[in-house]
């Protein structure tokens, strides 16, 4: 059972990088686009921001199921909480002004740095 948890957790991994990727190069696209003012919420933006979040709370899932079957590190809830917050604003954001056109600078800039702080947070923490 631990080599398809690991298994599953790999699949999860590499699905939570796409998903934050999406969000991530959704952003970086507008950029230009915030300074002609026609930026914008992409739906690749939104299909990130949920892949990020289901993904993020499935890969705890099936570390807490690691654990319960004697294998595995403990986790680490306060970073967990936090990371959960941050993508729960983003998604937020994503989601209320995904149909407004031209989405304002600071909503994009405040997706973009949030989405990145996430990376940070999970590679430094």
């Amino acid at each position: 059972m631990l080599e398809l948890a690991g298994i599953l957790k790999m699949f999860l991994v590499v699905l939570h990088l796409v998903g934050m990727a999406a969000l991530l190069g959704g952003f970086l696209v507008q950029i230009k686009a915030l300074r002609a003012k026609t930026a914008e919420i992409l739906p690749a933006m939104g299909h990130g921001a949920w892949t990020s979040f289901i993904t993020g709370l499935l890969l705890v899932g099936v570390r807490e199921w690691e654990l319960a079957m004697g294998g595995g590190e403990d986790l680490d809830h306060a970073k967990i909480a936090i990371k959960t917050v941050v993508v729960l604003i983003v998604l937020t954001l994503v989601i209320i002004h995904r149909k407004k056109k031209p989405v304002s600078g600071s909503v994009l800039g405040t997706i973009g740095a949030l989405t990145f702080l996430n990376v940070v947070l999970a590679v430094f923490w």
